[in-house]
């Protein structure tokens, strides 16, 4: 996979997840954020009032089925928003890294090859200029592949964390979903996530 597919890979699962996880509405006393939009609603948490129950009602069980839910589930939606948006600025990062990696191996083994070259040359021919030539483009090669290599591991691993960050905050909250749906069921709302 390419630089730019795993950064492009990295930067959608880090958009998915701030989409998930809604800025954290205004509250004021347990009322509908200022924007219209239920404290459910922030979430995209579906919830019917089976009992009939009125906005303010929902309004006020919505607010303490949240704050049941944080205190069970230890984890609060509106923080995983920022721990995405660090995430993801910690997996551009790591990248960046990833591209460093091995800078240097070229002419590590150039230099190498050539002193390789050299004796080799001296020895077999009395000529270790040639095989100082000979080993510097090999040991060029050489240190090419591996610094090639090296990057290819390390963007690898770098992906690799970036997606256990990301799987680990969507589970986050999908228990905190399940925990605020369990809460609001018990006080006769039918909900869906």
């Amino acid at each position: 996979m390419s630089r730019t597919r795993r950064i492009a890979t990295i930067s959608i699962f880090s958009i998915a997840a701030t989409a998930l996880i809604a800025p954290a509405p205004a509250q004021q006393g347990g009322v509908d954020a200022p924007s219209g939009k239920s404290l459910s609603a922030t979430m995209d948490v579906y919830v019917f009032p089976k009992a009939g129950q009125d906005t303010s009602q929902q309004s006020q069980d919505e607010v303490t089925c949240y704050e049941w839910a944080v205190g069970n589930v230890g984890t609060d939606p509106f923080e995983l928003s920022t721990k995405s948006q660090e995430d993801a600025a910690k997996a551009e990062q790591e990248m960046k890294q990833a591209e460093e990696a091995g800078k240097g191996d070229a002419a590590r083994g150039a230099v190498r090859g050539a002193a390789a070259g050299a004796l080799i040359g001296e020895i077999a021919s009395d000529d270790a200029g040639s095989g100082a030539a000979y080993g510097a483009a090999a040991g060029l090669i050489r240190g090419r592949r591996s610094r090639a290599r090296s990057q290819q591991e390390a963007e690898q691993a770098a992906e690799s964390r970036a997606e256990s960050r990301e799987q680990a905050t969507s589970e986050q909250l999908l228990n905190f979903k399940k925990a605020f749906s369990v809460c609001l069921e018990a006080k006769d709302y039918m909900v869906k996530y």
